[in-house]
């Protein structure tokens, strides 16, 4: 579905990635883990068309990689920063209006699903985005995100200073998303989240993948995890 072979980033003269090879499967979640700084950012936003990179991007055999951010969202893929990019002046209700697909076609999801999923937003319509709270914003930002019916949704740090009741609607939010067929890409730093819900992890330091296998694998390497993702 996603195929990325060899992909270097740079920031200005900084060489960010490292040939960076991974594949998303259709209605896989795969955690992206990683100290700060080793390049799990970078990776989503080059794919997404926001870092200029070179290698292969590939989404569902079409390279990506040279075209503008919104081409790349119209052919499925979603993506949701850690900075949330709410507009703040719109209602919730506008907010999630401008995520929704434009072509006509119905998508999976609904108005009604998203405040199926997260009660608070439906009461909270009506109320200008800007004045949410975090956490609430989070949940405006990923269901806005899903308004475009995306086959494939990256997730840049979703539970950032959320509170635990949050996290855990994040968490069964990430297992809806699979139960109807989307693939998640999930850049988590919260170990405990990213291995309940993922079927892989990917391990990542100075640019480069450094380890890959399932959560299980992941929890019985001790080295790995000390080598490049504890403190």
């Amino acid at each position: 579905m996603l195929e990325i072979d060899n992909l270097h980033a740079y920031y200005g003269k900084s060489h960010v990635l490292h040939g960076v090879s991974l594949r998303i499967e259709p209605g896989e979640i795969v955690a992206l883990l990683g100290r700060n700084g080793s390049g799990r950012s970078t990776t989503v936003k080059t794919v997404m068309g926001l870092v200029d990179g070179h290698g292969s991007v590939r989404w569902k055999g079409e390279e990506l990689l040279g075209r503008k951010a919104y081409e790349i969202a119209h052919r499925g893929i979603g993506y949701v920063p850690e900075n949330r990019d709410i507009f703040p002046k719109l209602t919730v209700h506008q907010n999630l209006m401008l995520g929704q697909k434009v072509s006509g076609k119905s998508g999976r999801w609904s108005f009604d699903d998203m405040y199926g999923m997260f009660p608070r937003l439906k009461e909270r319509q009506h109320t200008e985005a800007g004045v949410l709270s975090g956490g609430e914003q989070q949940m405006l930002t990923l269901c806005r995100t899903l308004m475009g019916d995306p086959d494939l949704i990256m997730i840049d740090e979703p539970t950032e200073g959320l509170a635990p009741k949050i996290v855990e609607l994040v968490g069964e939010y990430l297992r809806e998303l699979q139960r109807r067929g989307i693939s998640v890409l999930l850049v988590e730093q919260k170990l405990t989240i990213a291995l309940e819900v993922s079927q892989r992890c990917l391990l990542m330091g100075h640019g480069r993948i450094v380890f890959e296998g399932t959560p299980a694998e992941l929890k019985a390497n001790a080295y790995i995890r000390k080598e490049w993702l504890e403190v």
